[in-house]
């Protein structure tokens, strides 16, 4: 595990909220938490509290935990934490949410590269034969739209998301291309769209995303390279963090990023919903 201080934590949360928050959604820094709110779309991952500071005293906590109650029925959303043990306070958190009926959906892992070489050896090493990288980043118009569908298949395909769902990842997916942050990184095989990562740096961090393989093109080392050399470019534009997200039971991706040099951040956090 790599130790990291609250601060840092609290440093990284903000920053890939900032990201999730491209291109339409609402960012509120609530002082002792901070709300990422999509006014268009009610899927909780996009409509949650994290990086949570509240006070420990019991009624002081009851009160803070009402305000926020009401601030998700405020804007008609489920009320949804993101908790991170050992860094969110008080240190009984996810005990406090479970007696007040939020329950668990997920856990997931914020995982930085603590150990370089994987990324700057990938970064130095010829292509395997057949495959083909492309940088894709400040792009607008007719350019944006053909890169967009080309890294929006691999994606569908990747995570099997079903069809319906295509034209909003697409309208995303335009929009980071155009956006200054973001770098997206499609690897082909002989042409045919294989892989994809994204990479959004600003504010001495990189966080790394939208990381996947399409089904008839894993077993080659496909997204660790994509990683591997999107980690290189963070760590050449002079990121003091570079860091990403996994699910705790996606063991296949944690296996591919502990080889890229990732570790993970203290315990799983907790997803929680008030049901």
């Amino acid at each position: 595990m790599h130790p990291i201080g609250p601060a840092t934590m609290r440093r990284l949360l903000v920053h890939e909220a900032r990201v999730h928050a491209v291109p339409r959604r609402e960012l509120r820094d609530l002082g002792d938490a901070i709300l990422l709110h999509d006014p268009g779309e009610a899927e909780p991952f996009w409509n949650r509290v994290e990086a949570v500071r509240w006070p420990s005293e019991p009624d002081a906590f009851d009160r803070r935990l009402t305000e926020i109650l009401v601030l998700f029925a405020s804007i008609g959303r489920q009320p949804h934490v993101w908790a991170a043990p050992l860094h969110d306070s008080p240190f009984d958190l996810v005990a406090r949410l479970a007696a007040n009926g939020f329950r668990p959906v997920g856990l997931g892992d914020v995982m930085v590269l603590g150990d370089p070489r994987a990324s700057l050896r990938a970064a130095a090493e010829p292509l395997p034969t057949g495959v083909t990288l492309e940088l894709l980043s400040r792009l607008v118009g007719p350019a944006a739209q053909a890169a967009a569908s080309d890294v929006v298949d691999v994606l569908l395909d990747a995570f099997d998301v079903v069809a319906e769902r295509r034209a909003g990842i697409m309208d995303e997916t335009v929009v980071s291309l155009g956006h200054p942050w973001f770098t997206h990184y499609l690897a082909r095989v002989d042409g045919v769209p294989a892989a994809v990562a994204r990479r959004a740096t600003f504010d001495g961090a990189s966080y790394l995303s939208s990381i996947g393989t399409a089904t008839w093109a894993r077993g080659r080392g496909l997204g660790g390279l994509v990683t591997c050399l999107a980690g290189a470019d963070a760590i050449e534009g002079g990121s003091d963090w570079t860091y990403l997200g996994v699910f705790s039971d996606n063991a296949t991706a944690i296996r591919v990023y502990e080889r890229s040099g990732y570790e993970r951040v203290g315990e799983s956090a907790a997803d929680l919903l008030l049901v």
